[in-house]
């Protein structure tokens, strides 16, 4: 394939979407430049939910893997693309089939609900998906006395049982970025910034948490800076929200929560990272690689999305 200078790459994808019915996903920890292309950017449910509702015919994702193939459950029909297989997700990994599957068995008898970051084998053993957006809600919308598993987050999963104080069993997984905050750098960024709010998600580790002002997923963590009247934040998720942060209140301060590595400046997911312009470019032109995803597995995984979908239609999520 031919190089294409940078600048025009942009007007290259814009000419290939228009001449294949193709639309493209990202999601908000994607980079700045891969934001500003896409024709929607969103967090988990909100990319579901566009991914079960569009009339192209080609879906390209500009996200990790586990995205992509949700999209590919939820549109079976249409080719789904994924710039680059490598961009897995380290949370997804901490959960594999075999393991889940013992640990469901070892728990009869409990409603089976998995955040949406699992691989697909893991959401067709589930009940019910869940994103953290409407986590709390969903697990509230089932009676008081029903018993849940809960995977792969731990700390999302902590959260949402102290939230609603259900009898939840979580799974022992976790993502390597929200765990990586260090506590001590946003306590010693809080002690510099008095004036800034911590906000954070609640894949945090519970130390960070009860430092926040406010925890919410991605999509609650921007709608919070755009609505709140302070003017400085410490953002403790993934950078990359902080483009979209910026474009909607561009007069305020966004501080990225600092890992405890000190040689990296913020914490990152290098998984998400993985895709870029080039290669999103390079992915239209030959259409792969493409998402495929065995039948069988395929039907199992897509009714527990289908009823995450229909319980956030009802709560007007």
């Amino acid at each position: 394939m031919k190089d294409i200078p940078k600048n025009d790459i942009v007007s290259e994808i814009n000419i290939l979407k228009k001449e294949k019915n193709a639309i493209i996903l990202a999601h908000y920890y994607q980079t700045g430049d891969i934001q500003d292309i896409a024709d929607f950017v969103g967090d988990s449910l909100a990319l579901s939910q566009k991914a079960a509702a569009n009339y192209a015919d080609i879906i390209l994702f500009a996200g990790v893997k586990f995205m992509a193939e949700t999209a590919k459950i939820l549109s079976p029909s249409k080719k789904v693309l994924l710039p680059d297989m490598e961009a897995g997700c380290s949370l997804a990994d901490s959960c594999n089939e075999a393991d889940f599957r013992k640990f469901i068995e070892d728990n009869k008898g409990r409603t089976v609900i998995t955040y949406v970051n699992t691989n697909t084998e893991i959401k067709a053993l589930s009940d019910i998906v869940c994103t953290s957006s409407n986590a709390v809600r969903i697990v509230e919308s089932l009676p008081p006395g029903e018993k849940i598993i809960f995977g792969p987050d731990r700390n999302l999963g902590n959260y949402i049982l102290n939230q609603t104080g259900r009898d939840i069993l979580v799974w022992d997984g976790a993502c390597h970025v929200h765990e990586e905050f260090s506590l001590e750098a946003i306590l010693d960024l809080k002690e510099k910034n008095p004036d800034a709010k911590i906000i954070v998600h609640p894949e945090c580790e519970l130390p960070v948490r009860m430092t926040a002002d406010f925890i919410g997923s991605t999509s609650a963590l921007l709608k919070f800076t755009k609505t709140d009247s302070a003017n400085k934040y410490i953002v403790g998720t993934e950078p990359g929200i902080i483009h979209q942060m910026k474009r909607e209140s561009p007069s305020k301060i966004f501080i990225p929560a600092p890992p405890r590595d000190s040689t990296c400046g913020c914490s990152e997911c290098n998984f998400m990272k993985l895709i870029t312009i080039e290669k999103i470019h390079k992915c239209l032109v030959e259409e792969k690689p493409e998402i495929i995803i065995e039948e069988k597995i395929l039907l199992k995984a897509v009714k527990p999305i289908r009823r995450m979908l229909e319980i956030s239609e009802k709560l007007g999520l």
